[in-house]
């Protein structure tokens, strides 16, 4: 089963690839190693044959979500200081830094597919500075944060 990252806000999410490094703009599909195609794809909550927005998970608050997943994501305690790893910790951090200050906080909920509505094990508040490296954003599975941006 894949492990998702869930991200909700009150406003607007960007979605799309994030972390691509090509050898050539005019060459979009060619890399130079696996580390420069390692990305994360950040898809918005809507219905792609009814166009219409879903909720990823019951416990959101807020209408805009997009979800991403990455097998070098970790979860607590599997961590290795993997480069690929270290790579999507840094895009995940650079996104949920942009977002949080164009909406002050988000939710993020982490879960195995399909047990996105299950119950939470554990849930906390975040204030942003408090969150100093990207390996600060290591969650466990259902693991659920409402992160502020002060």
């Amino acid at each position: 089963m894949t492990q998702y990252w869930y991200i909700a806000s009150p406003n607007k999410l960007p979605v799309g690839s994030y972390g691509l490094t090509p050898v050539l703009p005019d060459r979009p599909n060619v890399f130079q190693n696996e580390l420069d195609f390692t990305h994360l794809y950040f898809e918005n909550n809507i219905e792609d044959t009814s166009i219409e927005r879903i909720s990823f998970s019951s416990h959101f608050n807020f209408e805009y979500q997009v979800d991403t997943s990455h097998n070098f994501m970790p979860l607590k305690g599997s961590e290795t200081g993997h480069p690929h790893e270290e790579k999507c910790l840094q895009i995940l951090y650079r996104y949920l830094e942009e977002a949080l200050h164009d909406s002050g906080i988000l939710e993020i909920f982490t879960s195995i597919s399909g047990e996105e509505h299950r119950a939470i094990r554990s849930m906390k508040q975040v204030k942003w500075k408090d969150i100093q490296s990207p390996y600060d954003l290591v969650m466990d599975d259902r693991e659920f944060w409402v992160i502020h941006l002060n």
